[in-house]
This record gives C-alpha cells, sequence and structure tokens, in this order.
C-alpha cells in the first residue's frame, strides 16, 4: 500500500491510501478543485478511489466532501453522528450523495481493504481513526484525538505504518496568542494530541511500527522540527530503524509526504 497525505493542518487534512486493487480518500479538506490538483501532483489517479472515509465534521475535514463526492461520484462512510451533521448542518446542496454508515470496531470492506473505524477523543458528534488492511500490509489513521486510549494504541501498536497526530508544543501553546478558552479547548482530552504525548505513544510501540508520518501540526504552535525531536525522544535507541516524516502543513510542494509498505 501506499500512502500520501494531500494535507494536514488547520487549512485541511485529506489522504490517500492505494492498494493494488483501487483507492480510498481519507477526509476531504480541501476544495474539490484544490483536492484532484493535488492527486494529479502526487500521481494519484482520481478514478481508481472507490470511496470517502470521513473521521469528524469539522470543516478542515470535509469542506469538498459534498462536491468531491458528487464529482466522482464516491459514496461517503462515516459514523452516524458525523453523518447526521454533516447532512443535517453543514450539507448546503440537495443534490443526492451517497452516504453509508459505519461503526466502531465493526470491521467492513471497500474492495480489496478491510476497514475498521475506532473511537477518538475530539469536540465532535462521533469522531473516528481507522484501521486499513489490504492483504498482509495495514495503516493506522489516527489525529484529532486529545487522547489515546488503551484500545486505540493496542489498534495501533499492530500496523505496518501510522498517520499520528502531533499537534502542538505545550509550550508554545501556554505562551502563544490564542484566548485562554481556546488553549484549554486543545490542552483537554477532547483537543489534540501534544507533540510529548505523541512521542509517549511511539515510545510505547517501541520496534513494532516501522513507519509514521506526525500529521496534522500546527502552524502557530508547533513546528516540523519540534514534533520530529519529540518523536526522536520517544522512540530512543528504535529511532534509527523507524522510518519517521512529518507531513507538510499546507501540502503545497511538489515532493508529498508519502511511505510504501511492501
Amino acid at each position: 500500500m501506499r500512502c500520501i497525505v494531500l494535507a494536514s493542518g488547520s487549512k485541511g487534512n485529506s489522504v490517500v491510501i492505494e492498494g493494488e486493487g483501487g483507492s480510498i480518500l481519507i477526509d476531504a479538506g480541501l476544495s474539490a478543485k484544490e483536492a484532484l490538483v493535488r492527486m494529479a501532483r502526487a500521481g494519484v489517479d482520481p478514478e481508481q478511489i472507490m470511496a470517502i472515509l470521513v473521521t469528524h465534521e469539522h470543516g478542515d475535514h470535509i469542506r469538498g466532501l459534498d462536491v468531491l463526492s458528487r464529482k466522482l461520484d464516491l459514496p461517503v462512510y462515516a459514523t452516524e453522528g458525523t453523518l447526521a451533521d454533516f447532512l443535517n448542518h453543514r450539507r448546503t446542496s440537495t443534490k443526492p450523495l451517497e452516504s453509508r454508515v459505519c461503526r466502531y470496531h465493526e470491521p467492513f470492506r471497500i474492495g480489496d481493504f478491510s476497514i475498521e473505524p475506532f473511537a477518538t477523543s475530539h469536540d465532535a458528534a462521533e469522531p473516528c481513526g481507522f484501521i486499513i488492511t489490504e492483504g498482509d500490509c495495514r495503516i493506522g489513521y489516527c489525529t484529532d484525538t486529545g487522547i489515546l486510549t488503551q484500545r486505540m494504541h493496542d489498534l495501533l501498536r499492530v500496523c505496518d505504518g501510522i498517520v499520528l497526530e502531533s499537534n502542538h508544543c505545550p509550550d508554545m501553546l501556554e505562551n502563544g496568542p490564542y484566548p485562554e478558552s481556546l488553549k484549554r479547548r486543545i490542552r483537554s482530552k477532547r483537543g489534540h494530541l501534544s507533540n510529548p504525548a505523541a512521542a509517549a505513544c511511539l515510545q510505547g510501540f517501541g520496534k513494532d511500527v516501522p513507519q509514521v508520518i506526525l500529521a496534522h501540526l500546527s502552524e502557530m504552535n508547533n513546528t516540523p522540527d519540534k514534533a520530529m525531536g519529540s518523536a526522536r525522544q520517544g522512540l530512543g535507541l528504535f529511532y534509527e530503524e523507524r522510518r519517521v516524516i512529518v507531513a507538510s502543513r499546507d501540502g503545497t510542494s511538489d515532493a508529498q509526504p508519502q511511505w510504501i509498505l511492501l
């Protein structure tokens, strides 16, 4: 499988998972036009995409969902709470859109992919992450969560690669310009993972997860160097044996972050 980050951060989130028999898109936080431009730049064939998986209904994850799903004629998979919020409160078009409910820890299939949603902890209706398996390869996608539960940890630990949130540096957040109410939200159990929290997760994995993409970095409260430095400390002696990269926060460069799983 190949994982390609089209966008990661508060301006938009979107990831393509390519397999032997097709592709799936996780989140559609870019405009449909921009998503297609970035797919072309990354060598992604939109005709191979079979569905869009949605983690939750915040704008940076669904901005282009309505238009892109209809333009490519793709079904949208999300939890019942996410779909209800999107369809009833955030969607403005009345044109038909195919939506399908998925439930925590109930695997379903799309083509050759087996997909297991799992609960995350975020201030959204019913947010989730995904474990995506094709053959012997398994990718975990976990962003927009204030904590990592033991069950989340156990699911991610058996993956060949993960996309893991490393949102903020606690010192930068504390000393930054955000109002205190927003700082509390980000730090809360239903907020975003800090660099140290992501590093602790990686430390718990040890040598079990060989490839990691650090994602959803805050533009205001983090830097790629700080996120990578925390990850290096967490992995310790295992760092040199792992492939760890930081997803671009704007995704506009020609060289898109990606990994290949054989």
